[in-house]
Order: C-alpha cells, then sequence, then structure tokens
C-alpha cells in the first residue's frame, strides 16, 4: 500500500525544511580538503544558470540554444533563469501490498510541473541520474542505491526485512531544471515499528576493511546554525571516490521529518573528510556516512544531538 509522503501535515513540512536545509548547507561553500586530491574524482556538475525553454511549451527545454516545433509552429528557445518548481513524483509499487521479507519493484515516474508529462531527461550527478535512500522509522534499515531508467520511469528492486513504516528520499536532477529532493513513504505489512529513542552517540565505527570515527569540531549543534563534522578514517591507505564523491551522507531527524543528502565540502580525498551541515530543528539525528576503501564500501552511523537556537 503507498501512502503520499504529504497526506499530512506533519510529513508535508519536510519538503520545505530538507531543501532550506541543503541550501543552507550549499551556501557555506568548499571548505580546505581532507588531503590531496584523487585524479578521476568527479566533480558536481556546475549550478546551472541559464536554461533555454519553449515559449508556448515550458516542458520542452534545454541547456543549449535551439528552436522548438509543435505542428505548424516554430520558435526559438527563450533564455531564463531556471524555476524553482518541485516536479511532481509518483512512486508506486508491485505488488501493491507490501510484505516483509518478499522482493519489491519500486517504480519512480517524473512529470513536468507544466504539461504534466512525463521527464526522460535527467543530469547525471555523482555517476547516477537517479539516488534512492530507504531507512525505517527504527532507523535499523538503511539502503543506499540507484533505480535503473527503464524508458519512461526509474525502477528498484528492493527487500523490506519487516513490517512498519519506512522512508524514501529521492534525490535527482531533471535536465535545465532545479535539483530535486522528494520524499514518500511506504508501510510495509499491517503493523508499525516502534520509533527509536536517539542518544548521543559518537562511538568508532568499523567496517570490513574501515574504521570512521566522527570528530565534532566547533560546539555542540544548534538548530539552523552551520556545523562540521569530520570523519577519521584508518587506515588511510587506499581510499576511493564513491559514486564520484569522496564520501556520501545522509541526515535523518528521529522523527524521520527531516531527510538530507550531502557530500564533503571538498573532493580531496585522505585521511578525513569534512562535511558541513545544517540541522533545521532541535532534535537528535541519525548520521549516515558512506566511504570506500579498495573496493568495499562501509556504511556507518553516528547519532548527534541537536540544540535549539538561540533566537
Amino acid at each position: 500500500m503507498i501512502r503520499s509522503a504529504f497526506s499530512n501535515a506533519g510529513y508535508g513540512r519536510q519538503r520545505t525544511t530538507a531543501l532550506r536545509s541543503l541550501a543552507a548547507a550549499a551556501a557555506f561553500g568548499a571548505l580546505a580538503g581532507a588531503g590531496a586530491q584523487t585524479p578521476g574524482l568527479a566533480a558536481m556538475p556546475p549550478p546551472v544558470e541559464i536554461v533555454y525553454v519553449c515559449p508556448f511549451d515550458r516542458s520542452i527545454r534545454g541547456l543549449e540554444p535551439g528552436v522548438c516545433r509543435a505542428g505548424n509552429r516554430e520558435a526559438a528557445l527563450n533564455a531564463e533563469v531556471p524555476e524553482p518548481l518541485e516536479f511532481p513524483l509518483t512512486m508506486t509499487t508491485v505488488p501493491p501490498h507490501l510484505l516483509p521479507g518478499e522482493p519489491v519493484q519500486l517504480r519512480f515516474e517524473v512529470r513536468d510541473p507544466w504539461e504534466q508529462k512525463v521527464v526522460d531527461r535527467f543530469t547525471v550527478v555523482h555517476e547516477a541520474p537517479f539516488h534512492a535512500f530507504i531507512v525505517s522509522e527504527d532507523l535499523d534499515f538503511f539502503l543506499h542505491d540507484h533505480p535503473r531508467w527503464t524508458g519512461a520511469a526509474f525502477e528498484l528492486g528492493v527487500t523490506l526485512p519487516r513490517d512498519g513504516f519506512y522512508r524514501v528520499l529521492t534525490d535527482f536532477l531533471p535536465e535545465a531544471a532545479t535539483p530535486q529532493l522528494l520524499t514518500r513513504s511506504l508501510f510495509v505489512g499491517d503493523g508499525r515499528t516502534t520509533p527509536r529513542v536517539l542518544v548521543r552517540d559518537y562511538e568508532r565505527k568499523r567496517g570490513p576493511n574501515l574504521e570512521v570515527q566522527l570528530e565534532q569540531l566547533s560546539a555542540d549543534p544548534v538548530a539552523g546554525t552551520g556545523v562540521t563534522l569530520r570523519f577519521h578514517l584508518t587506515p588511510d591507505d587506499g581510499i576511493e571516490p564513491y559514486l564520484g564523491a569522496a564520501g556520501h551522507m545522509l541526515v535523518v531527524s528521529d522523527d524521520l521529518i527531516d531527510m538530507t543528502h550531502t557530500h564533503p565540502a571538498s573532493p580531496g580525498i585522505g585521511s578525513f573528510a569534512d562535511f558541513r551541515v545544517v540541522f533545521p530543528r532541535p532534535r537528535v539525528y541519525r548520521v549516515w556516512v558512506q566511504f570506500q576503501r579498495q573496493g568495499v564500501v562501509t556504511t556507518a552511523h553516528f547519532d548527534v544531538p541537536v540544540q535549539p537556537g538561540g533566537g
């Protein structure tokens, strides 16, 4: 059964807070890197400042000048600043009723906000046109994967381990548009899991061939204020780019309202990686990080309490 992430007021606020958090984090700019840069590390596409739009059909757009045609009409594309609009996203499942431990196919269809046409052109960001994250309500289950393009939608096969509520964060960039960070919800089986009560957890985590240690470089995080989280990597030899970035981070509040996907502030790879984060509200946040060493990906999580702002 699929229920919209925006079917209640609480989760409807998530879209706004996540985008505000992402925009605020980006505003801090690049920080000092963690060691020398590694050749071949893919960079984020530069911000799109100008797009070219058809004057009689805004769904026809591109990154280069040109013309658009429809029937007997033809016109030059107009140069514009991209509009910060949300693209409608429909998530469906096969089968429609989900059971724990049973395979399910998730299907993500994106439409444009002007003509409601299916979008079939996306910008590849960090080696993939579509990133998907899934977390369970008790925050025990975490998945970062990349649905495949079928020609009309993105599809992802998953198996969700137990009954309960899951949140899905999608991260994608339609061509000649602005980045999209959208959430949807899944209910598995007939039950609900108990939300986890998080407390501060900065303990060292051990992966298959890598240890990750969180160091907070400034005072305890305050809601709405940027903070740098530094992750020390041991051993530091053989650290490699993972999906075109020095590392990946998913930040999720304990009530699953706020979800943000971000990357190190500098593309350099070395013995540590710095992430600049803005936590939107005074909660406890679970922070997952992913790094790759000698072809093996380590996923580690830490729990970060965030204090109320002084304003």
